[in-house]
């Protein structure tokens, strides 16, 4: 047998194995009850966002002036003091209603197709670009990856909200109205109501908060994956690669990529609370989604003004932003166990 003949069979001798590492994993991942009990809720979420109009029964911005401040029948008895005597006791709403007698349960349906896109775009982006920028650093190394690192450090020095507040506050008042047919603000306008659409949102403003959380979301996926490329660029089987006169191209790809998802899907998992976090930090302060579009954030900013006389308003998209975070968290936990070859064989 050849060298080159040697090279390509321990090639598919690694892929086969690499195969059996990702079965293993989800054996191990179906085991873990906390991890499926999350990702049911995840899917929960995600089915209650797309067919939030047929299951809620209102529009999220339709209200009743007369159930203004409406308090569900069921709740009341758990409430301290005489609640009849500041509040109005109702059975129209599921939920109670807001300071404009607008549905809640309708508006927190409807909020998480605002709070799971940016979830999930904020992963996405951060996975896209921090494997593209830590793949070129981490394999070329030298110069090239002491420039490129020393990048992200001067993006690491600046503190990352005070960064997507000045960009979510520079969006909002260059591209958030319409501006002349042609230019630049104009074409972010219109790709914004273009997004909002997709999403089923009047008016939300959600393009903006894609760009200002996926503008910063990259720089730890990029650290990550420099590192996981320097640990293996110089093993066997990526030598064996070469030696075949395979391109770099094809070596990232094929078989150094596969070997490093694993940390890298599990640290996007754990990073999607936190870009949800943002989010409903942003609507709390008022540079979130524009109203009447509703976010979990700005629902808890509105009832924390009449708090002490209405908890419900704030306590149910609370309680929606933390089973939320509780299910990714769960999900993230239980893909790092599964993934992590130590714990092969383990229940």
């Amino acid at each position: 047998m050849t060298i080159q003949e040697r090279a390509q069979a321990r090639m598919l001798q690694r892929e086969q194995r690499v195969a059996n590492l990702w079965l293993d994993a989800w054996r191990r991942l179906i085991k873990n009850k906390a991890a499926i009990m999350g990702g049911v809720i995840i899917i929960v979420l995600i089915l209650a966002a797309v067919f939030a109009p047929q299951i809620t029964p209102m529009h999220y911005a339709e209200g009743d002036s007369v159930e203004n401040y409406t308090i569900p029948t069921w709740l009341a008895p758990l409430l301290p003091g005489n609640v009849e005597a500041y509040a109005t006791i109702s059975n129209k709403f599921l939920l109670g209603a807001d300071f404009l007698g607008r549905d809640l349960f309708s508006r927190i349906v409807y909020g998480a197709r605002v709070s799971l896109p940016v979830g999930f775009v904020g992963a996405l982006t951060a996975l896209f670009i921090g494997l593209i920028y830590g793949s070129i650093s981490g394999y070329y190394g030298g110069k090239v990856d002491n420039t490129m690192m020393r990048i992200v450090d001067i993006m690491y020095a600046f503190p990352t909200m005070l960064l997507i507040i000045l960009l979510m506050a520079f969006f909002k008042s260059s591209f958030g109205s319409a501006q002349q047919p042609g230019s630049v603000a104009y074409t972010f306008n219109q790709v914004n109501h273009f997004v909002d659409g997709l999403l089923g949102l009047e008016g939300g403003g959600m393009l903006f908060i894609f760009m200002g959380i996926g503008i910063t979301a990259w720089m730890g996926i990029a650290r990550l994956t420099r590192g996981q490329i320097l640990s293996l660029k110089e093993k066997e089987f990526v030598e064996a690669s070469h030696m075949i006169g395979a391109r770099d191209m094809r070596v990232i790809t094929r078989h150094i990529l596969p070997n490093i998802l694993g940390p890298l899907i599990v640290t996007v998992t754990l990073y999607i609370p936190g870009y949800i976090t943002t989010e409903v930090f942003l609507s709390f302060i008022g540079l979130g989604v524009d109203p009447p579009t509703p976010s979990w954030g700005a629902m808890i900013s509105d009832g924390s003004r009449a708090m002490r006389s209405y908890p419900h308003l704030v306590l149910f998209p609370a309680i929606a932003l933390a089973l939320t975070m509780f299910a990714f968290n769960f999900l993230g936990d239980g893909l790092r166990d599964a993934l992590d070859p130590r714990m092969k064989g383990s229940q």
